[in-house]
C-alpha cells in the first residue's frame, strides 16, 4: 500500500501564531480565551492543561486578561469586552483582518455587503456584526433569496473553497445582470493551497483520510472537496478514530489535514494507518510525501 501526504496540509501560520501567543501570555499572567482559539479539541485540551481558561461569555471571565481567537471579532464585540474593564489581547489571524478591511471598504464605497460563508461561524459573525445590513450566502438557494440592489460588494469567509466562492459570485452576477457586482477575494492563501493539494491528492487515491476538528469549517470543506474525486473519504480527529476496514483493498491512501491540525496528530494518524496495514512507519520517514507499506 502506498501512503501519500498532500503537498500542503495541517496548521497554517495564523493558527501557530495564535497558539504561541496564548502560551507565552499564560506564562506571564492568568489568561482566558474568549471562545475556541482554534477548532481542534486536541489543541484546546493542551491549552487547558496549561491553565488557560476558555469561556464563550465575557461576563463569566474570571481573569483580567482575555484573548480574542484567531477567527477575529467585530468592533462591537471588542467594545463590549473592554466595557467590562478587561484587558484584550488579539490573536486574530492577519488574513482575517484583511477580510475585515475589505468588507469595510466595500461598505464605505456604497456596496451592499454579501459574505460567502457559513452564517453561524464565528469568523462570519465577526465580519458582519458591525454592519447595518448584509447578506450571507453559502448556496445557490441563498443566492435566489437575495433582494435586488444596485451594487453588491462580495467577500468571503477566509476558509471557503475558492472554486465555490467564484461559482456563487458568478451566480449573483447572472441573477442580477443590471447590478454592479464587485468581488474581493478574501479566501486566504493557506486555504487555497490546502484545497488545491487535497483535490490533487484525492484524484490519485483509493482512500483519503482528512484530519481535523469536528467543528472545523476548513476541514469539512477539505472532506467535501476530496469526496468529489474519491469515493472513500473519512474525516478523523485523531488516530483513535481510524478503522481497519476503511483500507481493505486500497492500493493508495492519501492524508490531508485542516489548518488547525497539529503536526503531531498528522504523524500519529499516518503511523497508525501503517500499523493497521500490518507494519510500522520508521520515525525518520514521517515527513516524507510518499512511502510504501508492504
Amino acid at each position: 500500500m502506498i501512503i501519500l501526504r498532500a503537498e500542503h496540509l495541517g496548521m497554517c501560520f495564523g493558527v501557530r501564531d495564535a497558539i504561541t501567543l496564548a502560551l507565552e501570555q499564560a506564562q506571564a499572567r492568568p489568561l482566558t480565551i474568549l471562545g475556541d482559539l482554534v477548532h481542534n479539541d486536541t489543541v484546546l485540551a493542551e491549552l487547558r492543561a496549561r491553565n488557560i481558561q476558555i469561556q464563550n461569555d465575557a461576563r463569566e471571565v474570571a481573569t483580567q486578561t482575555v484573548m480574542i481567537t484567531a477567527h477575529g471579532a467585530s468592533e462591537r464585540k471588542l467594545d463590549a469586552v473592554r466595557a467590562l474593564r478587561l484587558s484584550v489581547l488579539e490573536a486574530t489571524c492577519p488574513l482575517v483582518t484583511v477580510a475585515h478591511r475589505a468588507v469595510a471598504k466595500l461598505v464605505h464605497e456604497g456596496f451592499h455587503p454579501v459574505i460567502i460563508g457559513k452564517r453561524d461561524h464565528v469568523e462570519v459573525r465577526g465580519l458582519t456584526e458591525d454592519l447595518v445590513e448584509f447578506d450571507v450566502v453559502s448556496s445557490e438557494a441563498d443566492v435566489q433569496q437575495l433582494a435586488e440592489r444596485l451594487r453588491y460588494g462580495i467577500a468571503a469567509q477566509t476558509t471557503q473553497p475558492i472554486d465555490k466562492v467564484r461559482h456563487l459570485v458568478g451566480s449573483i452576477r447572472r441573477r442580477f445582470p443590471n447590478s454592479e457586482v464587485r468581488f474581493v477575494d478574501t479566501v486566504c492563501q493557506p486555504t487555497k493551497q490546502r484545497q488545491h493539494a487535497a483535490i490533487e491528492l484525492a484524484q490519485q487515491c483509493d482512500v483519503v483520510i482528512v484530519i481535523g476538528g469536528a467543528h472545523s469549517n476548513n476541514t469539512r470543506e477539505l472532506v467535501a472537496s476530496c469526496a468529489r474525486y474519491c469515493a472513500r473519504v473519512h474525516h478523523v480527529q485523531t488516530a483513535a478514530d481510524l478503522l481497519a476496514g476503511w483500507f481493505e483493498g486500497a492500493q493508495t491512501v492519501g492524508i490531508t489535514a485542516g489548518t488547525s491540525t497539529p503536526d503531531s496528530i498528522i504523524a500519529e494518524v499516518e503511523s497508525h494507518i501503517c500499523h493497521l496495514a500490518g507494519t510500522h512507519l520508521a520515525p525518520e520517514r514521517h515527513s516524507t510525501l510518499e512511502h510504501h507499506v508492504a
